[in-house]
């Protein structure tokens, strides 16, 4: 009988415990954002991979020394902190075709937590001397409320206040 009470206690605290332990929100979330930019699609998927550091803004070291995008499936989306190598894996390329597409596989800047992001940058020839690219971000996971739409407005952030205007002065129309 002592056993059997014993066991009702310890399964009662483990519940109660368990309900004290607050859980973390599981959610999904995408959005899609497009720009048009003067030059050619290669040119255009060239300015967005490689060495970004030039558009790129959003980091986890003070000062990186770079950031870079290798253009192929298995490279990595990194955010090197010094010339030791130090430093943060941000995404891995899972599609690479230049002047068409590039898509990667990671948390970015919620790294840390249980998320999957998947980015997708399509590139579309417009007229003769402009493309059209295509951002498409497909989150899930351990999702806080609020989270969607501030990776949405970093997004925003990176497209149109940074890559746009770096692309035009890049390549002067």
């Amino acid at each position: 009988m002592k056993k059997f009470l014993f066991a009702i206690i310890c399964l009662h605290t483990l519940t109660f415990a368990q309900q004290q332990i607050s859980k973390p929100k599981y959610d999904v979330f995408n959005f899609e954002k497009t720009v048009n930019l003067p030059g050619t699609p290669e040119q255009v998927y060239d300015l967005a991979t490689g060495d970004i550091s030039g558009w790129w803004d959003h980091s986890f070291s003070e000062k990186p020394k770079k950031f870079l995008i290798e253009p192929k499936p298995g490279g990595g989306f990194y955010e090197i902190f010094d010339d030791e190598g130090n430093g943060v894996l941000h995404a891995t390329v899972i599609y690479a075709q230049r002047g068409k597409m590039l898509r990667f596989d990671g948390p970015l800047g919620l790294s840390g937590l249980a998320v999957k992001m998947v980015t997708t940058y399509s590139f579309e020839k417009v007229g003769n001397d402009s493309t059209l690219m295509k951002v498409e971000i497909h989150g899930s996971g351990e999702i806080a409320e609020g989270i969607p739409s501030i990776v949405e407005k970093v997004w925003e952030h990176f497209i149109f206040e940074r890559f746009k205007p770096y692309v035009e002065k890049v390549i002067k129309k």
